[in-house]
């Protein structure tokens, strides 16, 4: 799929591309990091339908809700394709000495080379958590390195 990028001095950018039916859909990114979805006329390129204002909460939830189910899928190929990865999801449980800590404190990428793509956490995906991310109990936390290394990480987030 091919995504056409616009900048919009002042504003942020533009990103409009065409799904698979031939509908025209564009996102504007703002700076302050509200987004406009627009859904283009069909008839008219440069007429919207429809527009739909979200706040940077809201963008990132929508995010979050339409990139889970593509982010296991990409590390399922992944996986599949570089030989030695591997790629596994481990439970945070309360008695980690992490759970209330930050991915900071843990230092999981010095320790061990691992890094920690993502953390499921219910319903919500936090894709790339930074290192102020603060792990609760329950969390899944999606893990990608040699195998040795998953497994360190493992250890860890469940011993400290």
């Amino acid at each position: 799929m091919e995504v056409e990028e616009t900048r919009l001095p002042g504003v942020g950018l533009r990103h409009d591309f065409l799904t698979a039916e031939g509908q025209r859909i564009g996102v504007v990114s703002q700076r302050g990091g509200e987004r406009q979805v627009f859904v283009y006329d069909s008839d008219d390129p440069d007429a919207c339908r429809a527009v739909i204002d979200l706040s940077a909460a809201e963008a990132e939830v929508v995010a979050e809700l339409l990139g889970a189910p593509r982010i296991v899928e990409r590390f399922a190929r992944l996986r599949e394709q570089v030989e030695g990865l591997a790629t596994e999801g481990i439970r945070l449980a309360a008695s980690s000495p992490y759970a209330r800590r930050t991915l900071g404190d843990a230092q999981v990428r010095t320790r061990t080379g691992a890094s920690i793509v993502a953390v499921i956490r219910g319903d919500e995906v936090h894709p790339s958590p930074r290192p102020d991310f603060t792990f609760e109990a329950g969390d899944k936390v999606i893990v990608v390195g040699t195998p040795e290394a998953v497994r360190q990480v493992a250890q860890i987030l469940a011993e400290g």
